[in-house]
């Protein structure tokens, strides 16, 4: 959690859902663009984005070290290195 590769990808996370959150607002209500609130969609994009980095770190303990996320990634499995000699 205290590395740069941890912060650099809750960020990329928190940038992703504050788009969706965002356009998602927008789809949803069905307005044009120049009929929205942009004050309003910014809020809702912001809490998500706010909520994405919490996310990321309640899930410290439990995935990968230095990542934000979950999922736990196996080990590669190496093939067996067969000699000719």
């Amino acid at each position: 959690m205290w590395t740069s590769q941890f912060w650099k990808q809750t960020l990329e996370r928190a940038i992703k859902t504050f788009a969706q959150g965002s356009l998602a607002l927008l789809a949803g209500d069905g307005l044009g663009v120049l009929d929205v609130d942009w004050g309003d969609v910014a809020s809702v994009g912001a809490l998500a984005a706010i909520a994405s980095v919490l996310t990321s770190l309640v899930s410290v303990p439990a995935g990968e070290p230095d990542s934000p996320s979950l999922v736990q990634i196996p080990p590669t499995r190496r093939a067996p290195v067969i000699s000719g000699r």
